[in-house]
């Protein structure tokens, strides 16, 4: 039923923010006892066009940075651009729909990007290891689909029973842009215009290579000798969609990530080639036959210090279960509770509340679960039972244990640190398959294919949370977002396989033209477990200690960590734009005016990330057929990189004027 009349929204009630007085009750914008236009033929059909353009753009940015921005201010944005164009009354019911159903996009795609290029990083050292779309398509389907199943019991915990107590960093800025569009919708201008921008510089790059996408201290020849003798070298990424990334994850967060960084490149990684420079260290990989004063910087970091990172990130995945335990104990109790007398109670529960119900829940978990077991047999184990039999075990039950780590971290900060838990996954996974007996490269596929399964459910848990809160603030029926969520899921998961093998048979993910740094670090630790050669163990140990210490001093383990083995050049852009941010919304003494311009450079950040990516999806499209117009010998001349920092300069510059000015 449609209403009559059409409502006027002004903004958020009072309380939506704070923690609720004992009686008081949070009443969301749409009202309970009425109904709204939610989901129909406008809302699916631009939910599946926004699914399908964030998926190809996010695939492409995470696996060149190994970010993938969250797309769902992006799509908020344009999903009330195009109603206000169309002039559709009370369309926030089904804006809401639109960014839930597109927001499929960046959590697949997280999920994929971080574990299956692993396949085709190993593939080019092991040719008898196949890859199909299928496989990728089916474990980022399966994934996600279980990610939403397992979130469902949850919701209530998370967006309702913790209201005021988390602040949902990103579903609160989606909100806004939400109610925003209600009162006009003039927010998607400077969003399409940083959008041009961002896309136009990333795209020259990209495609003509005017000048270069990193500037590094090899660019003079003291430079060159320091990171020859000392192994010091400093680098900077100079594109928008970094700058933009770096923006949104703010100053905080972009600092504790590149303080990582900076340890792992002037303190490790010079340290070791002081100590050990005439040492072959291989006792881990044979194949190393240097010494470590050989070695580059960039080598150095590769074969050692990486793993430092990686231990670093499993350990603050257990962390984070050991302080979500009570959780997970409270939401299965509530759920077992709900499966035992629901009855005729559903009928009487408010709509802004009303979920699936748990028979649906848990028959639809029983039958993926199922489906997964199919999959796992037929084609990842190849008809081995007892491989599939542990293999489904160490899915689900990982899956279900880590889904309230992912949750609790988007709700604090906004980050689902789902490559670490991932990580973890994956070593528990090899060091489980070894012991039942299957190894070598059909080991690491099936790891891999694993860990797909887990890192999708687990990105999909945590990003849907955000879109639970929005429509819990704004008033919409948790049963339609829950239901529509799988069509998302579905396309989402389309999309991001066909990416994939164009950008691998474009670029390669073993170039380095694609950084795919997590996928790398996938593929680093599985390797040696699954080939009988001792893995890096002691290095992971000292990354888990690290952790451990971090965590002591209320210093965020999981993002020093992540700094530790994404490479340099893309964690300083964060920083930059970390500062861009700080810069802007500290400038006048006016708090509302500091509000406003940090609002106004979300919205160009969120267009340099949408622009830059898409634009570099199209480069890559035009790379695969054939067309290839950069200047490889120019971009090998310094002063490219000089040039670089020049552009580079000139785009921050826009970036802060355009910020600063609000009307």
């Amino acid at each position: 039923m449609k209403q009559e009349e059409e409502d006027k929204f002004t903004g958020l009630p009072e309380n939506a923010f704070r923690e609720l007085k004992p009686g008081e009750v949070y009443n969301p914008l749409m009202s309970s006892s009425k109904n709204y236009p939610e989901v129909n033929f406008w809302s699916v059909a631009w939910g599946i066009a926004m699914a399908i353009l964030f998926s190809a753009a996010a695939a492409y940015l995470g696996l060149k940075v190994g970010q993938v921005f969250e797309a769902a201010i992006p799509i908020a944005i344009i999903a009330v651009g195009v109603s206000g164009a169309a002039k559709r009354k009370n369309a926030l019911g089904e804006n809401v729909i639109i960014q839930s159903i597109g927001a499929c996009s960046g959590v697949i795609v997280a999920g994929a990007i971080f574990t299956l290029p692993a396949l085709y990083i190993l593939q080019a050292k092991y040719p008898e290891m196949t890859v199909t779309f299928m496989q990728v398509f089916i474990s980022s389907l399966l994934g996600g689909v279980l990610g939403i199943l397992f979130l469902i019991p949850f919701r209530k915990y998370f967006v309702s029973d913790m209201h005021g107590k988390y602040p949902f960093p990103e579903a609160t800025a989606t909100t806004q842009v939400l109610i925003s569009g209600e009162k006009g919708g003039s927010q998607a201008k400077p969003l399409l215009m940083a959008g041009m921008i961002g896309g136009l510089y990333d795209f020259i790059v990209a495609t003509f290579g005017w000048w270069n996408e990193n500037f590094t201290t090899r660019v003079c020849s003291a430079g060159e000798m320091l990171a020859e003798k000392a192994k010091l070298v400093f680098k900077v990424n100079t594109g928008a969609a970094v700058l933009g990334l770096g923006y949104i994850v703010g100053l905080k967060y972009a600092s504790i990530i590149c303080a990582g960084s900076l340890a792992v490149w002037w303190i490790i990684i010079p340290g070791m080639s002081a100590i050990w420079g005439d040492s072959v260290l291989n006792a881990w990989n044979p194949e190393i036959t240097a010494t470590v004063g050989m070695m580059s910087p960039e080598d150095i970091f590769k074969y050692y210090a990486k793993s430092i990172g990686i231990g670093g990130i499993a350990m603050a995945g257990v962390i984070g279960i050991i302080r979500s335990w009570g959780i997970i104990k409270s939401a299965v109790g509530l759920a077992a509770k709900e499966m035992g007398g629901k009855g005729n109670v559903e009928k009487t529960i408010i709509r802004t509340q009303r979920d699936l119900s748990m028979k649906i829940i848990a028959i639809g978990s029983i039958i993926t679960l199922i489906l997964i077991v199919l999959f796992f047999y037929f084609d990842v184990m190849q008809g081995n039972l007892l491989h599939t039999l542990v293999a489904i075990i160490l899915v689900a039950g990982i899956s279900f244990l880590f889904t309230t780590v992912a949750a609790n971290a988007i709700a604090i900060v906004g980050t689902n640190p789902v490559s670490g838990m991932t990580l973890m996954t994956l070593i528990l996974a090899s060091v489980v398959m070894v012991a039942v007996g299957l190894k070598g490269p059909s080991g690491m596929v099936a790891a891999l294919v694993m860990g797909g399964v887990v890192c999708t459910a687990l990105s999909m848990a945590g990003g849907f949370i955000t879109d639970l809160k929005i429509g819990y603030w704004l008033g919409n029926t948790p049963a339609k977002q829950e239901t529509w969520k799988f069509l998302g899921t579905i396309v989402s998961a389309a999309t991001v396989g066909g990416v994939m093998i164009i950008l691998n048979k474009t670029y390669g993910f073993t170039s380095g033209a694609l950084a795919a740094p997590q996928a790398n670090a996938m593929a680093a630790v599985i390797e040696p477990l699954m080939s009988g050669v001792g893995a890096p163990w002691l290095l992971y140990g000292i990354g888990a200690v690290l952790a451990i210490i971090l965590t002591l001093c209320k210093i965020p383990a999981l993002a020093f960590a992540l700094g530790m083995f994404i490479p340099l050049e893309l964690n300083v852009p964060l920083v930059v734009g970390g500062a861009v941010n700080w810069f802007v919304t500290t400038r006048s003494k006016d708090a509302t005016l500091n509000t406003e311009r940090g609002e106004k450079g979300t919205l160009l950040a969120s267009g340099f990330i949408a622009g830059g990516a898409l634009m570099g999806v199209i480069s890559a499209a035009m790379r695969f057929g054939g067309v290839n117009l950069v200047n490889e010998a120019w971009l090998n001349n310094t002063w490219s990189e000089v040039l670089a920092l020049g552009a580079y300069a000139l785009l921050i510059l826009y970036f802060i004027k355009a910020s600063m000015k609000v009307k």
